[in-house]
């Protein structure tokens, strides 16, 4: 058996292009669409990915506004960067890029995001919204995971969905969107440290890797069957890889998310369509 292939390509194309529609629809009244980044540092990668979603957003139609502080700047350099975009009427949503420089503190910029503008859908205001199953500005890279599963037709309703990883980017906010009323799967969180870990992922439908190590999910853990979502992203000396060794899980798995290609791409797409949802709300008061 060879897995179904869940590209996030045309996924990701389909998302943009129905922000694009969004953007053009509020310029017929007279708003425009602003995306900010707040970027710390150095770093490659980040900086990579920084410009991968101004690109994004031009082609959308939108303003793109690049904020680029310098390795050294402070954690109040940051906030009030930050503050300064929070006034800018011209911005509907922004995001502060992570990892920040050792010393600085990502959860406080965050914070000091204005929740109505924030973008990545990582404030505590819009998490607590989440939980509560209300709200409009979600995480990402979940909301980009559950748009897939729209797109592919995968059945959610009653299937055991084990999500090894626990973190606020990713692993907690997807438990909520997986265990929500009218998704109705039954959500098992794990980790690392969890015991009988392999257990749990031979029993998964649906087995979602966000735990940032390399390959850490091979195929004798998963159900034969099972559609497994490769969050992870991983730089090594053989080039990119996932937290899932995909050669040995296409054999067992029904369905599989490469990287890249896969959930990646729709971390973007799902950020303009945040920003663009921002923008709605903004507008309508």
């Amino acid at each position: 058996m060879s897995a179904q292939i869940l590209s996030g390509k045309e996924v990701a194309a389909a998302v943009r292009a129905e922000a694009a529609e969004r953007v053009a629809a509020l310029r017929e009244r007279g708003k425009s669409v602003g995306l900010a980044t707040v970027l710390v540092g150095e770093d490659p990668a980040s900086e990579v990915y920084v410009r991968s979603k101004h690109r994004a957003a031009e082609k959308a139609g939108m303003m793109s506004f690049d904020y680029h502080l310098p390795a050294d700047a402070t954690q109040s350099d940051v906030e009030a960067q930050v503050r300064v975009l929070n006034g800018d009427d011209r911005v509907d949503g922004m995001i502060v890029q992570m990892p920040l420089p050792a010393g600085l503190d990502g959860n406080r910029a965050v914070e000091t995001i204005d929740p109505a503008k924030d973008a990545d859908g990582l404030h505590p205001f819009n998490l607590g919204q989440l939980a509560l199953e209300r709200g409009h500005l979600r995480p990402a890279t979940p909301s980009g995971i559950m748009r897939m599963f729209d797109h592919y037709g995968i059945d959610t309703a009653g299937k055991l969905a084990v999500i090894v990883g626990r973190s606020f980017l990713v692993g907690k906010p997807m438990a909520l969107l997986l265990g929500a009323k009218g998704v109705d799967a039954t959500v098992v969180q794990a980790h690392s440290r969890t015991r009988d870990l392999e257990d749990l992922t031979r029993n998964a439908d649906i087995l979602i890797a966000a735990i940032g190590r390399p390959q850490f999910i091979t195929g004798k853990q998963i159900k034969p069957g099972a559609v497994v979502v490769d969050v992870g992203i991983n730089r090594t000396e053989a080039g990119m890889v996932g937290d899932v060794d995909f050669h040995s899980a296409v054999a067992i798995a029904g369905a599989i998310t490469p990287v890249p290609g896969g959930v990646g791409l729709m971390t973007v797409a799902t950020l303009l369509a945040n920003t663009v949802t921002a923008a709605e709300l903004a507008l309508a008061g």
